[in-house]
């Protein structure tokens, strides 16, 4: 559905995004992600058609958007972080508005503007000002633009910042729907929205694509925890184990009162994720073997924000710099 190509993009001698390459299919929803400045603005601004590649080809549903994009954007729906409404406006003549720019007309703009209204809950404001809306309520307008039309693509920035919880998980059940259909692409700094809608991410530091993995994958580690009763002296012997690279103990006692004493428990660190499984059946045996009892036995798991902060601290991306500032504004 969407080819992105070798893209990148400069301001002003500053590489915003650089030779970035990723394909998403149809029905996917993928998170997009990255520090401020990591170039995630620039990125959706050119797939709109907003901004121009210094380089690189982006295709979307077999049109590249260099050669047609006018063809391009009628299947393109786009929520920026900061939407630009009329407050002037009334709700209904707003998505009146937005429903003509995406050149639907007589029946199927009524029908339209009606699918939209019902799937954001909009209807009890339709004749109010945007202006008077809360933050809530305008996001919900933004969305109803975005999804005029039935877009085949839809990038959505920060879509449900300023929604309560119980907006939130409507809105959530909004992009699953529109996924049936079409491919999403959600940029968020809420990672708990990436962990509910998202099965792949796309993650960039200082312009380049970082990773492009699915989270089932990523949130495996090549670590282990155990419980054991094996002491610590003892448990050096499991370093002999084929695989098996290091082992520390976990000290759980730290800052609080304990009564009973806490089994030993260790974290080991196996050479890779393929290795996790084999040499856990061997770990299990040798701690048996040794005449000790095994409680517990699995892989610790890596969390989104742990994820995101490796790869942060890989690239060595400190708080926001003066360059990355100038991306941030040039972006907006």
């Amino acid at each position: 559905m969407l080819e992105v190509r070798k893209l990148s993009r400069s301001y002003d001698g500053f590489v915003a995004v650089d030779d970035v390459t990723f394909n998403i299919g149809k029905g996917e929803i993928v998170g997009l992600l990255g520090h401020n400045g990591a170039g995630k603005t620039t990125i959706m601004k050119m797939l709109s058609g907003y901004l121009e590649p210094d380089q690189g080809q982006i295709t979307i549903d077999g049109t590249d958007l260099s050669v047609d994009p006018k063809k391009v954007q009628q299947c393109l729906g786009y929520l920026p972080e900061n939407l630009p409404i009329y407050p002037e406006m009334s709700v209904a003549d707003y998505l009146d508005y937005a429903a003509d720019l995406k050149g639907l007309s007589n029946d199927l703009k009524r029908a339209e503007i009606k699918r939209v209204i019902e799937a954001t809950d909009l209807g009890v404001k339709l004749v109010d000002p945007i202006g008077t809306l809360s933050r809530g309520y305008k996001q919900r307008v933004g969305v109803a633009q975005a999804i005029l039309g039935k877009p085949k693509l839809l990038i959505l920035d920060e879509a449900t910042t300023g929604l309560d919880p119980t907006q939130t998980e409507h809105m959530r059940e909004l992009i699953r729907d529109i996924a049936k259909e079409a491919t999403v692409i959600l940029s968020t700094h809420i990672m708990q929205e990436v962990d509910a809608l998202c099965d792949r991410v796309l993650i960039l530091s200082r312009g380049c694509l970082a990773i492009d993995a699915r989270l089932d994958e990523l949130r495996q580690s090549n670590r282990l925890l155990i419980t054991t009763s094996m002491p610590e002296d003892k448990a050096m012997v499991l370093l002999s184990i084929n695989g098996l690279e290091h082992l520390e103990a976990i000290d759980d006692t730290a800052g609080r009162r304990v009564e009973v004493p806490a089994m030993p428990r260790y974290r080991l660190t196996v050479t890779g994720t393929s290795m996790v499984t084999p040499v856990s059946a061997v770990i299990a045996r040798e701690i048996i073997h040794e005449g000790f009892e095994l409680y517990g036995l699995q892989s610790e798991h890596r969390d989104l924000e742990t994820l995101f902060r490796e790869v942060s601290d890989a690239h060595g991306v400190p708080s926001r710099t003066g360059n990355e500032q100038r991306e941030v504004s040039h972006a907006a």
